[in-house]
């Protein structure tokens, strides 16, 4: 019943963007696994790793798109959620080495042995179960956006000034992990992992497997942003962006529903942030920068603010395009390019690259105007 909900009137764009994603989750690994290095399918390890990294930030655009494209909050400070969701991971994923880390103590990481940490600090309690992990994924960006959207909605903060304090708190949480003294590993992070759930994090298995759960999770957060905006609370959160007083002056608690959306929208963000740290090795505070979290918004507008499925393809779009740009004589020059993209999609594509295609087949396929009839010739 609920999959019958969340299919139901989903337009040719959505059931195109699903397809693709399950196909790559089936047809990726395969190609990895079974094709023979030299096969032109063949799809190299280090490659379908970069891919994966793109589709866990394509989850965390969709997580901001809900946000800002369907309620109106413009969040300058998604990437800390992002992050807090990957260091939930990261501390996993640490707690596994165990004995096989270069001082070899069971119990303490390598840097709380090279900081003379005694014992282990309690909030690293329990990070040696992985269900208790992916509790705290969600649970701790989910917090931290139930917090300060408590105090920063019922205050009746909004447009530019909710955008500088999210900026703001994001900046607060990388000057806090950059500090030794927090148990994080501070400005070096969390890395070296050695297995996740018992499989050794760089086999090639593990890899192929990681890559899949992504695509499943992305799917399952495009389902759940999309029910949520094509429900009625949905409708009450559109009205929320576009006639926020009056919408209030009808009677809704505004501020719930926007905490409410706001809250989903970071477990979605630590969802993502959580698949992406074994993929790539590392988390460190350097995700915390606010300059990540502005880049998460060109995403979603390259992409088209209001779609879900265009925050999604801006996501991989752009990141694409860095790796690209960043490897060879253009890397001096990317953040200029990222620059100029965004002023060009904001003045001569507002509504993103998928906005933009819509419209123009819409007009394309729209039938001709009917001419005027012919005025009859002046009678001489």
């Amino acid at each position: 019943m609920i999959t019958r909900f969340l299919i139901q009137g989903m337009d040719k764009r959505g059931l195109v963007f699903l397809a693709v994603l399950a196909a790559l989750a089936i047809l990726v690994p395969l190609a990895n696994l079974l094709l023979p290095p030299g096969s032109l399918l063949h799809v190299p390890t280090s490659t379908m790793s970069l891919w994966g990294k793109y589709l866990c930030y394509a989850l965390l655009a969709i997580s901001l798109d809900l946000v800002w494209g369907y309620c109106g909050i413009l969040s300058l400070g998604h990437g800390a959620f992002f992050a807090l969701g990957g260091y939930a991971m990261g501390m996993y994923l640490m707690r596994q080495i165990g004995s096989r880390g270069t001082y070899g103590n069971p119990i303490l990481p390598d840097f709380m042995v090279f900081l003379n940490w005694s014992e282990l600090p309690w909030y690293w309690y329990g990070f040696s179960s992985f269900p208790f992990a992916m509790l705290m994924v969600l649970a701790v960006p989910g917090l931290l956006a139930f917090v300060f959207g408590w105090f920063a909605f019922r205050s009746r903060v909004t447009g530019v000034y909710l955008s500088i304090i999210t900026q703001a708190l994001t900046y607060a949480l990388l000057l806090a992990f950059f500090r030794n003294d927090m148990g994080f590993g501070g400005n070096n992070g969390l890395t070296d992992f050695k297995e996740i759930v018992g499989f050794n994090v760089q086999a090639q298995s593990t890899r192929a497997a990681l890559f899949s759960m992504t695509c499943v999770m992305l799917i399952a957060g495009f389902l759940i942003a999309r029910g949520i905006v094509s429900s009625k609370l949905g409708k009450v959160v559109i009205a929320i962006r576009d006639a926020e007083s009056r919408t209030r002056f009808l009677g809704y608690r505004v501020d719930r529903f926007k905490l409410f959306v706001f809250t989903i929208s970071a477990c979605m963000a630590g969802v993502a942030g959580a698949l992406y740290v074994p993929q790539v090795g590392i988390i460190n505070p350097s995700e915390f920068a606010p300059a990540n979290s502005i880049e998460t918004v060109i995403w979603v507008a390259v992409g088209g603010r209001g779609t879900l499925v265009g925050a999604a393809l801006g996501a991989v779009v752009v990141n694409y395009a860095k790796t690209v740009f960043t490897s060879g004589f253009m890397a001096p020059y990317w953040l200029f390019a990222l620059g100029a993209l965004f002023v060009f999609v904001t003045l001569f594509m507002p509504k993103g690259i998928l906005g933009t295609a819509q419209d123009w087949w819409t007009r394309r396929k729209a039938p001709p105007e009917p001419s005027p009839a012919a005025e009859p010739a002046p009678a001489e």
